[in-house]
């Protein structure tokens, strides 16, 4: 593993990753996409993990890739470009879509390109004041790699989405919530610990019926309703034969916390 990324699973079951790159507002490396796929797929397996939070060291979120050397040395060479990302840039939202549990971005300061990207993959987001978003991949000639062109036309509609791609424009916290861009808006120095408690709030509850919605929610999106409707009966038969129901049950009758053993 590397320092660029930290990792940390919280007593209350909610794993905490950090882009750990803040002079460089927290740009990814190879070593940092690497750490971080690992680390995903880790909570994916870990029974002491069921919400993960990510965030960013320092005053950046995540500016996207290290483009430092961008533009020098020789031309690359067509089969590396496409490598690069599919091997290893676009196996990040493929892991934490595959991950069926709650992925929440808390944004610190600046979010864009392909970290902005980053902020999109989650299933929620929310925003510290200083937050700032922005697609510039047409600022340097290039088309988003990271997801963009499939999440942010889900999130805000087409047409939004398109203007933010074409005109690479900034918006801050607000703005974003405006749109429907992330849940809500916090004070910098509260916004991590807001976000953790909304977290812990999700992980304490049954994890069986947090992993089936975060899957039916995601299968709805290419889904006729009827099609929809079947699938969910069969996740239902599921959740009512689980341990879980059981619990939930019991726990609400005699007015106490679950405490679920989980999937």
């Amino acid at each position: 593993m590397t320092e660029k990324l930290k990792f940390e699973v919280r007593a209350d079951k909610v794993a905490l990753i950090t882009f750990n790159n803040p002079e460089k507002l927290n740009a990814f490396s190879n070593d940092m996409l690497d750490a971080y796929l690992a680390r995903l797929q880790e909570c994916g397996e870990r029974d002491d993990v069921r919400a993960v939070v990510v965030t960013g060291a320092g005053k950046g979120f995540c500016s996207g890739g290290d483009t430092g050397g961008m533009g020098a040395g020789e031309v690359p060479r067509t089969k590396d470009v496409k490598s690069g990302l599919w091997d290893r840039i676009q196996k990040i939202p493929q892991a934490v879509a595959a991950l069926d549990k709650p992925v929440i971005a808390a944004v610190n300061g600046v979010a864009v390109g392909a970290g902005m990207d980053m902020a999109l993959h989650a299933d929620l987001r929310y925003a510290a004041k200083s937050a700032r978003f922005a697609e510039t991949y047409v600022r340097m000639g290039l088309v988003p790699g990271n997801g963009a062109c499939w999440f942010l036309p889900r999130i805000v509609g087409v047409q939004k989405a398109l203007e933010l791609l074409w005109t690479s424009k900034f918006l801050n916290a607000d703005e974003a919530k405006d749109i429907g861009l992330v849940c809500d808006v916090f004070d910098d120095d509260k916004m991590l610990d807001e976000v953790l408690a909304i977290a812990a709030k999700i992980a304490a509850g049954a994890p069986i019926s947090v992993r089936l919605i975060k899957r039916l929610v995601q299968q709805n999106q290419t889904m006729d309703l009827r099609s929809s409707l079947d699938m969910v009966s069969s996740h239902m038969t599921l959740a009512r034969l689980s341990d879980d129901h059981v619990e939930a049950i019991s726990a609400w009758r005699e007015k106490r916390t679950g405490n679920f053993k989980g999937a």
